[in-house]
Parts: C-alpha cells; structure tokens; sequence
C-alpha cells in the first residue's frame, strides 16, 4: 500500500517570513516527527530551524547550529532534536553519532542537509525544499511534502490547505 503523499508550494519574502513559516511549524510538531530540510547554503534552513524552535518553545538562547556537533538537543514544549548532516560523510559516520536513536523518539526530529545520507530518514516524513529565487535575493521557493498520513497532514496544516 502506497503511503498518502501531499507536495504543496510556497513562497517566502524575507528571512523574517521563512522564520514565521517556521514557528508555525514549531507549534505543530509532535514527538516521533520528522523533519527533513534541503536547499544550498543560505536557502533559509537555519532561519527556518530557528523560527521552528521558537515555535515550540525552545528558548531563543539555546539555538544554535550543530555543524561540528552534528547533533543538539533543545528542551521546550517537547524535545527538539536538530541534526546538521553538511559534514557527514556517509551512513557509517553518521551512526557514531547516535542520530538513527533520535528518529521516533520522544521528540521531533528536524535534519539540516537531509539530502547528505539520502538513507538516514524514513520514508515517512515531512520534507521541506528552500530554493532561492534568482531574480529577488530575499525571496524563497518553499516546497513542502509530507508522506505518510501524520506528516501529510502536517504539510496541508503548513502549507494552509485544508
């Protein structure tokens, strides 16, 4: 049985914007998501981790980026568990860290550069695409895709259709 899927498109005009997305998002999560993020350097993942955090009422001052961590853990209304996967080379690496104990923990789970290790995640996840728009340097092409039926829920709940 092929598991429910649901893509939808957005746009965000400014840093401020996709930092609201993901507040809006932060304030949906449950324990066992997972959140999968992609797009190039300065796509906006970040922004939208932060803004994600802040919606789950992670304090501001405990967000930072794990890029030489790999992994941090903030505590708010529920476990924020943020991977950044830029530096990681392969699976085998990964597994050193710990990361395949997080996915269906009791926290949610958002992944920096998901794309690295295209087999660290379940199938079953919500995916969000950052593309910058090459004629407007502060615009944002969001693609938002959940598979399964929690995280395609979760991407009809974000992308604000119902």
């Amino acid at each position: 049985m092929t598991p429910v899927r649901f893509v939808a498109q957005r746009t965000t005009r400014s840093a401020s914007a996709t930092r609201a997305l993901g507040a809006r998002l932060g304030r949906l999560l449950q324990p066992g998501d997972v959140v999968a993020l992609e797009g190039d350097l300065g796509a906006g993942k970040t922004q939208l981790v932060r803004g994600t955090c802040d919606g789950a009422e992670v304090p501001p001052s405990e967000v930072s980026s794990p890029s030489f961590a790999i992994v941090a853990t903030y505590r708010g209304r529920i476990p924020v568990h943020h991977a950044d996967l830029y530096r990681i080379a392969d699976e085998d690496e990964l597994y050193g860290t710990g990361f395949g104990d997080l996915v269906g923990g009791e926290g949610a789970l958002l992944v920096e550069w998901a794309d690295r290790i295209p087999g660290a995640l379940p199938a079953e996840r919500l995916t969000i695409r950052l593309a910058h728009d090459p004629e407007r340097p502060s615009v944002r092409r969001v693609e938002i895709e959940g598979v399964g039926d929690r995280h395609a829920a979760l991407a009809r709940a974000l992308s604000g259709i119902r």
